[in-house]
């Protein structure tokens, strides 16, 4: 095994790439409780909501008022997905510091949905840009399905790099790469972040797995082999993608705390902690979640007589 980092940094996504693709819609109440709930448990980066349009993700309407209602937790980045520079303009009426634009690294999916290629699309955020900075707002790209997708198969790293180089050119230089189709192979996961890690050394990576094909843990391991340190998850495993044939929900975050806690990487997390969320949040939905930890427990807490 190669080097691995001694510490890692999580981003939990669930309260909002979790509950975008549930049919029950939590009170604003809950989802601040739970918002406050992670940050206890030591997130320092957490994924509040989305500033999408209400009737196209319902789910998200009352990101708004969560904001409002949470004000500022000291130390914690709270951000949100935006899809255009209406998105800044409600973040800053609300009190949102961070948002992150989002593109397709499939060119069929994103023409389709946008009538765009993904590098016209990210020229398009420009704007977006210039307003946040505007506003105090920073701002983070993310390159859905830069590995595969259904409609291409295997994308082509030319395909990837435009668009890294896209968004360079507008001036965002965090960027998250996202495996939503869940169709990425830890290989492929090692040669790219390895490959984009060096040519690009000014760019802060994210990488977000879903674990559609059971894959996900193994392309954290093996983006962390490759350099990575910065990774997405989701507390119960919950989630998925709506426009995406057959994806399921995201890597559970008690599942990468567990692994992360028994191989000596750091994180800043208390388990236990998200372990009790993620009750909450299952008997709130009404409904079992994809999380291996809320199955089996801690292999630590078993105590065989």
């Amino acid at each position: 095994m190669n080097h691995l980092p001694s510490a890692v940094t999580l981003c939990e996504v669930g309260l909002r790439d979790g509950l975008q693709n549930e049919k029950t819609i939590l009170p604003t109440e809950k989802k601040v409780e739970l918002l406050r709930g992670l940050a206890g448990a030591g997130f320092r980066v957490i994924e509040v909501g989305s500033f999408m349009h209400p009737k196209a993700v319902p789910q998200m309407a009352d990101t708004d008022e969560v904001y409002k209602a949470v004000g500022e937790l000291p130390g914690v980045e709270l951000r949100a997905l935006i899809p255009n520079l209406r998105g800044v303009k409600r973040a800053a009426e609300c009190g949102c510091k961070k948002v992150k634009l989002n593109v397709s690294a499939s060119r069929q999916h994103n023409l389709k949905n946008l009538n765009m290629t993904p590098e016209e699309s990210v020229a398009g955020f420009a704007g977006c840009v210039q307003a946040a900075g505007e506003n105090g707002i920073a701002i983070s790209g993310s390159i859905s399905m830069p590995f595969a997708s259904p409609w291409e198969g295997r994308i082509p790293l030319a395909d990837v790099e435009a668009i890294i180089e896209a968004y360079l050119k507008v001036g965002i230089t965090e960027i998250s790469l996202s495996d939503a189709s869940g169709m990425a192979v830890p290989n492929q996961v090692y040669q790219l972040c390895a490959h984009v890690g060096e040519k690009y050394p000014q760019v802060s990576w994210w990488l977000h797995f879903h674990n559609t094909r059971g894959l996900a843990m193994a392309n954290i391991m093996a983006a962390m082999e490759a350099g990575m340190t910065q990774f997405d998850s989701s507390f119960g495993g919950l989630g998925g993608c709506p426009f995406v044939p057959g994806a399921a929900g995201n890597i559970s975050t008690e599942d990468v705390l567990n692994m992360c806690d028994e191989m000596g990487i750091q994180t800043g997390v208390d388990i236990l902690k998200v372990m009790e969320l993620s009750r909450t949040l299952r008997e709130l939905l009404g409904h079992d979640m994809d999380s291996y930890i809320l199955r089996a427990g801690r292999a630590r807490d078993l105590v065989l007589s």
